[in-house]
């Protein structure tokens, strides 16, 4: 019946619990680099069986947005809950504790709060974990040290990239007939499913973050998962160009791709359409591999007679440009780039439904600390989502979302911050000099009317008012906009 919420069964007292207790446990799903390819979802593509299922037995937020659109920056506010203006990290090398010495890390506030917190896979970017946020960090596994490619002549060490930064110019895809747990995320899920028996066993809630590497670069997976696509009807993306009315430097010529693997290295230089066509075709192959192996943990979890209380999260940590806008990887604010799928599946709430009013990855944090009955630590920065997995058509929340991305930098002599908000049918992205507080490009698409992004509508004086009213909204979207809004009233004459 219309307007019916589905609930989840009721929970058992103490079911997969040890005596006297009563807390859910939590299983942390981020997987790196997913873009809302998900079949459940919409994406008309995707063959993801297991997402969907989870999708079917939660709340899937189909208007999630990552606050940067590149790993470490948006791992790292949504795991402190607090925006990257306040992190102060904007970039894939400083420590969260450079910044933030003394916050506490989500999983850092189940630990005060009594539970077992063990992650596993990719939780904090690479090398840059926090001891302090777990009993059993991802360095304490072994999927961090699985193979990246099957083939061995891939494997072989590569030549350096021509500047001498420290990455390598391995094959950006690989098709190989082997089993799944050949590469890391499979091992990565053989890890989940025994971690998984021990929690059964010792009967303490726990939380277990489990995060998957694919489908990020490279696109590796074995052939059974590439055998599902035919990879001419992937082809071509919905919009292969930039909007009209905006400068070429809004967008990037797929850095990531081109800086750490095999393909040219020169921005201007082609990628070629039959490349192109593979790498789309790979992107959606590691999507159904990741899928498969999140499908091993889910059944686990039901084996182990957990799944009725256990609050599973699952995030993309930011959307991907799979030949969109005639580029490759994240590192814009496009809404391809920070868009990204969020699915929450909390026994006795809401299931089977969507929540399409905008969230940020910055409510995950208060969201779980209320689901577990843990006190809201004072400093985060969003808010809880509870109110909608209660009922997905409530507007108890403030339905907008915020995202930022860096542009230029002191070397430039023109550096910005481009600052968007997605509020109702509208996108608005402002790029503002950092040095002076100018506002060096506005942009405004109306993704109900144009929802592969193809035209800028900011100068159009029919707009102003929506422009004026975003614009003030963003205001909410970082701790420099005040200040650099301040430069710039100081700077003019």
């Amino acid at each position: 019946m219309a307007g019916m919420v589905a609930r989840a069964e009721p929970v058992a007292e103490n079911a997969g619990r040890g005596p006297g207790t009563a807390r859910p446990n939590v299983l942390f799903l981020p997987v790196d680099d997913l873009r809302p390819a998900i079949a459940a979802m919409g994406d008309p593509h995707a063959i993801t069986p297991n997402l969907d299922r989870l999708v079917r037995g939660g709340v899937a937020f189909t208007q999630a947005y990552c606050q940067q659109a590149v790993c470490h920056p948006s791992r790292v506010s949504l795991l402190t809950g607090t925006r990257p203006d306040t992190t102060g990290i904007y970039d894939l090398v400083t420590p969260v504790r450079d910044r933030l010495p003394d916050v506490a890390t989500l999983p850092q506030a189940f630990r005060q709060a009594g539970y077992q917190v063990y992650g596993r896979g990719k939780i904090f970017h690479g090398k840059l974990d926090d001891p302090a946020s777990w009993d059993s960090a991802p360095s304490d596994g072994i999927s961090l040290k699985g193979k990246l490619y099957a083939k061995p002549a891939n494997s072989q060490p590569q030549v350096p990239i021509e500047d001498g930064r420290p990455q390598t110019r391995g094959p950006a895809w690989e098709r190989a007939d082997v089993p799944d747990d050949t590469y890391s995320d499979g091992v990565l899920a053989g890890e989940a499913v025994e971690l998984l028996k021990k929690f059964r066993e010792n009967g303490r809630p726990f939380f277990l973050a489990v995060g998957f590497a694919k489908p990020h670069l490279p696109f590796c997976a074995p052939e059974k998962y590439w055998a599902l696509y035919d990879r001419e009807k992937l082809w071509p993306p919905p919009n292969r160009t930039l909007p009209e009315g905006v400068p070429q430097w809004l967008s990037q010529p797929g850095w990531e791709l081109r800086n750490a693997y095999d393909v040219p290295a020169d921005a201007p230089a082609p990628l070629g359409e039959d490349f192109e066509k593979t790498l789309r075709h790979g992107y959606y192959a590691a999507v159904s591999y990741v899928d498969a192996q999140i499908g091993r943990v889910l059944d686990a979890l039901e084996a182990e007679g957990l799944a009725k209380n256990t609050i599973i999260v699952l995030w993309g940590d930011h959307g991907y440009h799979a030949g969109d806008h005639g580029t490759w990887c994240k590192h814009t604010n496009f809404e391809v780039a920070v868009r990204s799928p969020l699915v929450i599946r909390a026994p006795g709430y809401a299931a089977g439904e969507s929540v399409k009013r905008p969230v940020e990855f910055l409510d995950i944090y208060p969201t779980l600390v209320e689901l577990c009955g843990i006190p809201k630590p004072p400093h985060l920065e969003g808010e809880s989502l509870v109110p909608l997995l209660r009922d997905p058509s409530s507007t108890a929340t403030r339905g907008y979302a915020f995202s930022q991305y860096p542009r230029g930098g002191p070397k430039t002599g023109n550096p910005m911050m481009g600052y968007s908000v997605r509020k109702g049918p509208w996108r608005y992205t402002e790029w503002i000099r950092t040095d002076t507080g100018a506002v060096a490009f506005r942009e405004l698409y109306n993704l109900e009317a144009d929802p592969h992004v193809t035209r800028n509508l900011a100068a159009d004086p029919a707009n102003s008012g929506t422009v004026a009213e975003l614009s003030a909204l963003l205001a909410g979207a970082g701790r420099r906009v005040s200040e650099i809004r301040t430069a710039a009233e100081s700077h003019t004459p």
